[in-house]
């Protein structure tokens, strides 16, 4: 089983949550709350992994720990500074 990394975010212009499988192109699903939009992106993921293989296209290495370890680091170059005014502890 692949294991992939997967976005959920709040969309306001659709009221509810979209989840994206950003390796797997075109691979998201819509839910009115998080727990949906997961059960259905899970259900998407499945659907997308076993259409690539019957076609034959190649299925992305799932690059997770990568993504992650990208994400960490891109946020501790940009971490804002801690003021050092006052009223600030």
């Amino acid at each position: 089983m692949y294991k992939y990394a997967i976005e959920i975010f709040y969309s306001g212009e659709d009221g509810g949550y979209i989840a994206v499988v950003p390796e797997l192109a075109g691979c998201s699903a819509f839910g009115k709350t998080e727990e949906v939009a997961l059960r259905e992106v899970m259900t998407a993921m499945e659907l997308w992994l076993k259409t690539a293989e019957k076609e034959g296209r190649e299925i992305p290495r799932p690059a997770g720990n990568e993504l992650l370890k990208a994400i960490v680091d891109e946020k501790s170059v940009f971490r804002p500074m801690r003021s050092q005014g006052a009223g600030v502890q």
